[in-house]
């Protein structure tokens, strides 16, 4: 996962909150699913970009990246 210090672990934590709360679905949930359809994993590689971006927006790439990776929530 590379270099991850606690300033990164808590905007994926943010991240998966702030996702679960705009899918309506629990946080546990919400992780299963972005790990399973690459959400995680975008985070992790994107973050110098993703994290100077809004949550909404953070949110709406997540949804894209899923949905492109065979995932469907929308």
């Amino acid at each position: 996962m590379g270099n991850l210090n606690r300033s990164k672990i808590q905007y994926y934590v943010l991240c998966v909150e702030t996702f679960a709360d705009v899918k309506q679905i629990p946080q546990k949930e919400a992780f299963k699913y972005l790990y399973a359809h690459k959400g995680i994993e975008f985070l992790i590689e994107c973050y110098d970009a993703e994290h100077t971006l809004s949550l909404d927006d953070a949110v709406e790439d997540l949804t894209r990246v899923c949905r492109n990776n065979g995932g469907n929530l929308e």
